[in-house]
């Protein structure tokens, strides 16, 4: 068996939050989770993985603080999985995610799904990147600065 390659040391940010969600599968947990999955059969019937898979990825987002395994809202015996801080804060990239994948990957009219504002029911408004100062940013406005060394 071929062994993952960590990246929990690397002096990349995108690099430790790759390495922290590991795989495409786990972000389609986090992406259910928001949308109110929380049991582990919830989860299952939404994305058709296989349950050893599942477990294992569920599993990896409890041991990296993304979700927390909780007693069951209705006293029974199961648990359930939550967001916590950690993983709340995914949320600018799932939207980023779901914005990017509207855009290049639907035909115009095509059906699909939408995250609308609960309030209101209009769609969020596009996600920006922006300088300190407010003004939107384009990648050539931009420059990594890594570490000397």
């Amino acid at each position: 068996m071929v062994r993952r390659t960590r990246l929990d040391d690397n002096e990349c940010p995108v690099a430790r939050s790759v390495d922290a969600i590991g795989d495409w599968w786990s972000l389609l947990i986090v992406r259910d989770a928001f949308d109110g999955s929380r049991r582990f059969g919830e989860f299952q019937r939404s994305l058709g993985v296989a349950k050893n898979i599942l477990a294992a990825r569920l599993r990896a987002l409890v041991d990296g603080g993304v979700l927390a395994s909780v007693p069951a809202r209705d006293g029974g015996a199961h648990r359930e999985y939550v967001l916590t801080e950690k993983g709340e804060a995914l949320f600018p990239v799932i939207v980023a995610l779901r914005q990017w994948g509207e855009g290049h990957f639907f035909a115009p009219g095509e059906e699909r799904s939408r995250l609308v504002d609960r309030r209101d029911g209009r769609p969020l408004r596009p996600l920006e990147v922006r300088a300190g100062d407010g003004r939107p940013v384009a990648p050539a406005d931009t420059v990594v600065r890594k570490p000397a060394g």
